[in-house]
């Protein structure tokens, strides 16, 4: 068993109620997630995206002062969710848990999850972890290891796996699987791939499913492209642009390859959905275990091209 408390002890009576909304709390404004997924929540139900079923009622606004993404948004991102979505703005992570049942930790800072997510464990919250999920894995492990510990539920995706590509499903029957997708750096975080790469990567293992055990990365001036093998002979690819491209998938079968290119790749309403169903029921959608290998295939591959690219097993 993953957790080992009941979803009816980590969310509170009233958020059990008949026809109550599950209290979500935001930790991180500092990303334009976050205003889109509280216009999904909080508009009204007559509109034709509105997921029903929780509310954004509070928000933490966080914020990283040595990455420009995070500290020139963050406050405009705040006062979006307060004057048009009826957000309150607290000034601590303990005020936030006072006043909610489940959070979004979404700060766009990889490297503060650890710590963010941590009283959130402490206080039994169902959390999801927007991308990236960690800036190491060890952080990645230890925050799966508090979160075990404690029984708390707690999952991470990309919107991508549940998007137009995501939709394919796993294509056991394929022999190879390439994905594609923007790949820009962050200079603070070690995993360089985890900081929008994790976009395509997170494709390629919805397509293939977890089994990796060696990668190889080659790095160019405007490319990475990053190789893994899988335990039964399989091969996923990854390309990741700089600074920016469009997403897609080419699947290998046989003589067949199909390749799927959507337009908009990026819809936030079926993560969304995702999210309620997991504060309501604390079965992630996405298994921790599979997250975990993703950001093990991250770390070989950051090692890999610490070493010319070599191939490297997961850790």
């Amino acid at each position: 068993m993953q957790f080992v408390k009941p979803i009816a002890l980590l969310l509170s009576c009233a958020a059990l109620a008949a026809g109550a909304d599950i209290r979500i709390g935001i930790i991180g404004t500092d990303t334009s997630h976050v205003p889109a997924f509280t216009k999904l929540f909080n508009e009204d139900a007559s509109a034709p995206d509105h997921v029903a079923g929780a509310r954004v009622v509070a928000a933490y606004k966080g914020g990283s002062k040595d990455i420009p993404e995070s500290a020139n948004r963050v406050d405009g991102f705040a006062n979006t969710l307060r004057s048009d979505w009826n957000v309150e703005i607290v000034d601590s992570i303990p005020a936030l848990l006072g006043k909610v049942d489940a959070v979004l930790l979404s700060s766009n800072d990889g490297r503060v999850h650890l710590e963010q997510a941590r009283p959130v464990i402490a206080a039994h919250k169902p959390l999801f972890i927007d991308k990236p999920l960690a800036a190491t894995l060890e952080d990645a492990r230890e925050i799966a290891r508090l979160a075990k510990e404690a029984g708390v539920p707690w999952f991470s995706s990309s919107s991508l796996r549940f998007g137009p590509i995501g939709a394919m499903g796993r294509q056991p029957g394929a022999s190879a699987v390439t994905t594609w997708g923007p790949g820009p750096f962050e200079q603070h975080h070690y995993l360089e791939l985890a900081w929008y790469a994790i976009h395509p990567i997170e494709v390629l293992f919805t397509l293939m499913g977890p089994g990796c055990e060696s990668v190889t990365r080659v790095s160019g001036k405007d490319m990475d492209t990053i190789v893994g093998r899988w335990k039964d002979g399989r091969i996923g690819t990854v390309n990741a642009a700089r600074p920016y491209s469009d997403y897609g998938a080419l699947v290998f079968q046989g003589k067949q390859v199909v390749e799927n290119h959507p337009k908009a790749a990026t819809d936030y309403r079926p993560l969304v959905v995702e999210i309620v169903k997991f504060f309501q029921t604390g079965k992630p959608p996405v298994s921790n275990e599979e997250t975990l290998e993703i950001y093990a295939f991250l770390d070989a591959a950051q090692r890999s091209k610490e070493q010319a690219g070599r191939p490297m097993p997961l850790r």
